[in-house]
């Protein structure tokens, strides 16, 4: 029922914010980045695509990553060296996989953002375009839609010499010597800009833009481009911590004296990572009364805060910016909080549970992208802030929450590691902490009483509505969640009569974790020992030397008359896997090294070649061994059974199957 709720609310302020310019006015959805840097197993569209169901239920909007076939030579692309605009095969899938992730979205409800890079372009050589048609009409930029001072000068200096002209105008933004900056001032720039994002939107059916690196060319241009485009969600990587630079970008969109689009709150971004790393010891929560976008009445409307990135993240065995600690209590305050909150892939995946909750909390009591908010209590060791909602209010306390004592108009609806989450007494429903999902093995459900009456809770779990006569429990018991499918819907029970009834659905599922050999035969390019990289799935598979080009293997073991590098693994979850690329020598330039080989959950035996791609040698997955490591499935079992990329499987054909936490093997 709760689910219906939320996505009668989620049309209606989509309805009401069809014509609205930048970001729609007290909007209550929330968005999901759907990737991170490197993400080429979790982010491909049929991966992403696969978890509509589930994403739905939590996000009104999915930002991908940018969906534009890249001059990647054969490398995996996160995209933002964008050459092609209207060939949509990349890295992350095909453009009909693209097509059908979109409108499965769109059909659940979930609204596609497009990364959108127009700043700069790549190009085959240093300013040859390529020549793309659409509709009937080619596009195609020229040596003359160049900046006059790319790359500080150096792109008009080989143009000199080469016989080509750049434009004459110079970078009406910041310069970015990685690829050509475009100059927007150029008449065929524009045009080529329009028809791409008319494609996006009407053709491939996305519902807004993320635009990259805004700070590289005047807002101006954006706010035309999007006045001629009329998409819904605009929202603009203006990277800077000062409020007021961030402001003054959002003002420099306006067209006809509109304000056409909303920006990321770098300002909250720093506030949070201030407080949070403020020392090795613990954080400073007090610095989250630090200013950003949210806090200015005018402005938070257009705010989309965040906590990280894909730039700012600890990626694979390297520090960019991150949040070093306390990512729970971090979320809880940013979906707690005004604005749009944009939800970070990993930490969704790391912490599904508690962001569920939280958002489900959030939606609940009514939280919009101007809603209002007071500081209760802020001090070093925590911080107590509630945000007015248009059904009931929400107080958010983190750091150490045993530092501050709600009043009893506080009804507790949800906790972790340094956060607290509560409802106002005025909520009258039934809490139900435990979000909807899919879970790995035995969960428990706290129920709770959120109202100022004298009540029971009455609950079922076959999915019927709870009356009178069903079973009765006191505020704060727990309700266990076997494994199967179950759904628990609760009410309150006051003066006979059950009101504020909520409901969830759960797919409990039996699993062990279990361990994958990697062995690896260098036979055909005489390599005496293996480095292995790993990283992917739950994060827990990075080398134990953190460096590249990782751990070195010299020992090898003899299968089938053939010695093997070996090295062993252990799978954690349904969804866990590993990632590799093998190399030899120091790692350095010119060493030898693979390509990427992603999204392993079994044990598997790989071939180096001597072929090569890109520079990289290929891998050949061979069956030796696989007769040995498995049994046979067997017919009938109450046990679900899972591929070997985690989704279940009613009736498995031939392949490698997953049974409470086994590997099967079905011939």
């Amino acid at each position: 029922m709760m689910k219906k709720i939320y996505a009668t609310l989620f049309a209606l302020v989509v309805t009401t914010a069809v014509t609205a310019q930048g970001w729609p006015s007290q909007y209550q959805g929330v968005m999901l980045q759907a990737f991170y840097w490197d993400s080429f197993s979790d982010s491909q569209w049929t991966n992403l695509e696969s978890q509509a169901d589930e994403l739905s239920q939590y996000f009104s909007l999915v930002w991908i990553p940018q969906s534009g076939k890249c001059n990647d030579n054969g490398y995996n692309s996160m995209g933002y060296d964008d050459y092609y605009w209207f060939d949509q095969n990349s890295s992350f899938g095909t453009e009909a996989q693209l097509r059908s992730l979109i409108g499965t979205f769109k059909a659940k409800g979930i609204g596609t953002i497009a990364d959108v890079v127009i700043n700069h372009r790549n190009t085959n050589g240093w300013v040859t375009f390529p020549k793309e048609t659409y509709k009937g009409v080619t596009y195609q930029m020229l040596s003359t839609d160049i900046c006059a001072n790319d790359d500080d000068g150096k792109t008009k200096t080989w143009a000199d010499a080469n016989g080509y002209s750049l434009s004459g105008k110079a970078d009406s933004g910041e310069g970015w010597g990685g690829m050509r900056d475009l100059d927007h001032n150029s008449a065929n720039v524009q045009t080529c800009v329009k028809a791409y994002l008319d494609f996006l939107l009407n053709d491939l059916g996305y519902t807004g833009f993320r635009y990259d690196m805004v700070k590289g060319f005047a807002g101006s241009f954006l706010g035309k481009y999007n006045k001629d485009a009329n998409p819904t969600f605009s929202v603009g990587e203006y990277w800077d911590g000062n409020k007021n630079n961030v402001v003054n970008w959002i003002n420099a969109t306006k067209a006809d004296g509109v304000i056409q689009s909303a920006a990321f709150d770098f300002p909250f971004r720093y506030t949070v990572r201030d407080a949070i790393n403020a020392n090795s010891s613990q954080p400073a929560w007090n610095k989250l009364e630090n200013t950003s976008l949210i806090a200015d009445a005018n402005y938070r409307r257009y705010s989309v805060t965040f906590v990280e990135n894909h730039d700012t993240e600890k990626r694979s065995n390297a520090d960019q910016d991150p949040i070093k600690r306390d990512t729970l209590a971090a979320n809880a305050y940013l979906l707690a909080m005004p604005g749009t909150p944009c939800v970070f892939l990993k930490h969704w995946k790391d912490c599904k549970k508690d962001i569920a909750n939280m958002i489900n909390v959030r939606r609940f009591a009514g939280i919009h992208n101007e809603s209002t908010y007071t500081k209760y209590s802020g001090a070093y060791t925590h911080y107590a802030v509630y945000t007015r909602g248009t059904n009931c209010d929400l107080l958010c306390v983190v750091g150490d929450v045993t530092k501050y004592t709600p009043t009893a108009r506080w009804i507790p609806v949800g906790s972790g590691y340094h956060y607290s989450y509560y409802l106002s007494n005025n909520a009258n429903t039934a809490w139900i902490d435990l979000p909807s999902g899919e879970y790995i093995n035995e969960q428990k459900a706290t129920l709770t009483a959120v109202t100022n009456s004298e009540a029971q809770i009455v609950y079922t779990t076959n999915g019927t509505t709870p009356t009178a006569s069903s079973t009765k429990v006191a505020s704060g018991s727990q309700v266990t969640i076997p494994a199967g499918t179950t759904t628990l819907t609760a009410g309150l029970l006051i003066g006979g009569t059950v009101s504020g009834i909520q409901s969830r659905t759960y797919n409990v599922v039996s699993f062990q974790p279990y361990d994958i050999d990697i062995y690896v035969n260098t036979d055909a390019v005489g390599w005496s020992y293996v480095n292995f990289w790993t990283w992917g799935g739950d994060e827990s598979h990075s080398p134990s030397n953190k460096n590249w080009p990782g751990d070195k293997v010299s020992t090898t073991v003899s299968v089938d008359g053939k010695n093997w590098f070996k090295k062993t693994f252990t799978i954690n979850n349904p969804d866990d896997y590993v990632n590799f690329v093998f190399s030899t020598g120091s790692g350095s330039p010119g060493s030898p090294q693979t390509v990427d080989v992603n999204d392993i959950r079994e044990t598997t035996y790989f071939e180096i070649s001597a072929a090569t791609e890109g520079g990289k040698n290929l891998v050949n997955v061979v069956s030796t061994g696989i007769k040995e490591q498995l049994n046979p499935i067997a017919e009938g079992g109450n046990d679900t059974i899972y591929d070997l990329q985690g989704r279940r499987v009613e009736h498995p054909t031939h392949g490698i199957y997953i049974r409470n936490g086994k590997k099967y093997v079905v011939r």
